[in-house]
This record gives C-alpha cells, structure tokens and sequence, in this order.
C-alpha cells in the first residue's frame, strides 16, 4: 500500500490502495470525492488548511513513472481545494505528450525531457509549455529471485541485449559463464518516457531498441512478468522495484563508479549512473488563464519534494527546488534540453 499523505493534519486521511494504473484511476474520483466529505465534516477548528473557494477542472496524463506523484499530490490538493476536479490518467510520456500538444489536457507527465518532433508538433498546434522538473527516479534493472547467476550487469551487456538487430537469445550469449537458457525480456511499451530515456541512454538514440520483448504501459504488469519466470530479465521505474522488492532481484548496474544500485542516496547523488533522470511536468501556458490550474501547479511545486519520497522516488534538493518555482514564477516557456540533453538539472535551470 502507498503510505498516507500527512501534509495536512487536521483532516482525516485517506488510505490509497495499490493495484493496476487502471484500477486506480477508477478508483480516483470515488477518492476525490470522499476526500470532499471527510474534509467538510473534519475541518471546523481542526486545523485543516483552508482553500481559496475555486472550482473547475485540471486534467493531467503521461507518464505512469510521474502518475504515482500527480496522484499524491492531486489527493493532498484536493483536501485544501475540494471545488475543484483533478482528473489524472496515464497514456505514457509520449500518448501523453500527443494530447498535450492537441491542447487535450492542462498538464502533461514526462519521465524525460520533451523531445524535439514532440517540441515542434507543440508549435505547429499553438501550444506553449513551461518545463518543470519535479523529482529524481533510477531506473531498476531487473531478473526474477531464482536468478542465481547474475549478480551484476555492465552498460555495454544492456546494450549488447537491447539495441536494434540484437542476436541475444540465450544467457550464455551475454556471458559465457552464464547458462544457455532461454531470456524472457519485459519492458515498457513505446509510448513510454522510461523506455525512450533506456534506450537513448544505454543503446544511443530514444527508440533504438529490439523487437522480441514483452512490452507493456502496465508498470505492474512488468513486475509480475518478471517475479513469474525465472529467466526474465527487465526494467522499469525504481519505484515500482521498491513497491515490490519481495518479488525480484535488483542487479547492480557497472558505470564509472563500479557497479552500483539504485537507491534514494544513489539516485540523488548521480551515483546510480547512467540510469538516474529528472521527472517533470510540463504546462500547457494558456491553461494558466484559469486560476484553479495555477493553484494546482503552485501546490504541485510546494509539497512535491515530500510526496514523491512518500510513493518511492526522489526529492529535488531544496536549491534545485527554488529555481524550479523560480521558472514557473517567471512563466518561462520551452525546453531546458532541446540543444543539450545531458545537462544537470542545476546547469539547465541556470542557463
């Protein structure tokens, strides 16, 4: 189960359960709504924060990595302003990004930067955005628990697995001392950021990737691909490894810094490299006309940092976090990373 939100004490909690990306967004207005109830009935004198009276609508999609934060803070939201309806869905970063850019939705969930054919469909709709990073995941390179053999994994063995026109079919065609069995591959579908941010990184350019793997938007789906057959092999977003961390095995990952697992400690220290990435929100600037979208997207960048450690991923620093409300405040639009991708998010944000 996810852990209770506590930003705001004086009302009663609301406990969310854990289950597919779709039983939770079906579950969500029920959440909402019940969350409007309980705050009516438990706010006179308790301390509860009072909101500002608005109402409306806000709908976010993209990312199912970002979904778990945008549903955090949209539950805490919705106890301060409970006029108004925070719809969150999950089509990964890229279906995403294609409603976003057909100005569907007020907010788009990016587990990487928005890239540059999704930058030039933005301008040829109209649509200006504001690029708000807002957490650090790692990606979690995975086998199920019977795997007995590997213990870690170099860059160059992923990509030797992954990338385009890859022979590997067996263990033994990774490493020679590993057994001539065959690898069942899970991933993440094409629409996903994690996906394209995995294959950019490790096989050379977003896409570049074999054919042969079960893939699916489903995060949990991953997961129990992965703890079901004992010669899976996947990756997905740390969180969803943490969640189920009874269920697999976390391989090491080799980078410069030897072989290295992804932790809160190691994701935040860049340590966890090459698979530790920014999470961000993106705006769409001409939702920002309509206040109950500007309250949003100010609590969203007050409380984050607490909410994403509370569902499994990483807070920005608090410095990160002050120019990132800093960006905001300016209404800064496009993209920190369309010309240089591998920057750190402080040398975007101060560029």
């Amino acid at each position: 189960m996810l852990p209770l939100h506590t930003l705001h004490s004086g009302a009663p909690r609301l406990r969310v359960f854990s289950g597919s990306p779709e039983r939770m967004r079906s579950m969500f207005p029920l959440v909402l709504a019940t969350a409007a109830l309980a705050v009516l009935s438990a706010c006179d004198g308790a301390g509860a924060s009072v909101g500002t009276g608005l109402d409306g609508d806000v709908l976010v999609d993209g990312s199912s990595t970002v979904l778990r934060i945008s549903e955090a803070v949209a539950e805490e939201f919705r106890f301060v302003e409970s006029g108004v309806n925070v719809t969150v869905g999950s089509s990964g970063t890229g279906g995403g990004f294609e409603k976003f850019c057909r100005n569907e939705t007020d907010v788009n969930d990016a587990s990487r930067p928005i890239q540059a054919e999704e930058v030039l469909l933005a301008k040829e709709s109209g649509v200006e955005f504001l690029e708000l990073p807002i957490a650090y995941d790692g990606i979690a390179v995975v086998v199920n628990r019977a795997n007995t053999f590997v213990d870690t994994v170099t860059v160059g063995q992923l990509k030797k697995v992954w990338q385009s026109g890859s022979t590997v079919k067996t263990w033994r065609d990774v490493d020679p001392t590993w057994p001539d069995r065959e690898i069942k591959l899970f991933a993440p579908g094409v629409d996903s950021g994690t996906f394209d941010y995995f294959t950019e990184t490790v096989n050379g350019a977003p896409g570049n990737c074999r054919d042969e793997f079960t893939a699916s938007e489903d995060d949990h789906f991953l997961v129990q691909g992965v703890a079901g057959d004992a010669d899976a092999f996947g990756f997905f977003g740390f969180a969803y490894y943490a969640d189920n961390r009874d269920k697999l095995k976390l391989v090491p990952v080799e980078g410069e810094a030897g072989a290295v697992l992804p932790s809160a400690e190691t994701i935040a220290d860049g340590s966890y490299a090459p698979l530790s990435r920014p999470l961000f929100i993106y705006v769409r600037q001409s939702s920002l006309e309509n206040p109950q979208v500007i309250r949003f997207v100010e609590f969203y960048l007050d409380h984050v940092a607490k909410l994403a450690a509370e569902v499994g991923y990483v807070g920005l620093p608090d410095p990160i976090g002050v120019l990132v409300k800093r960006r905001f405040d300016d209404r800064k639009t496009g993209s920190m990373f369309t010309e240089q991708r591998t920057l750190s998010l402080r040398q975007a944000l101060t560029n």
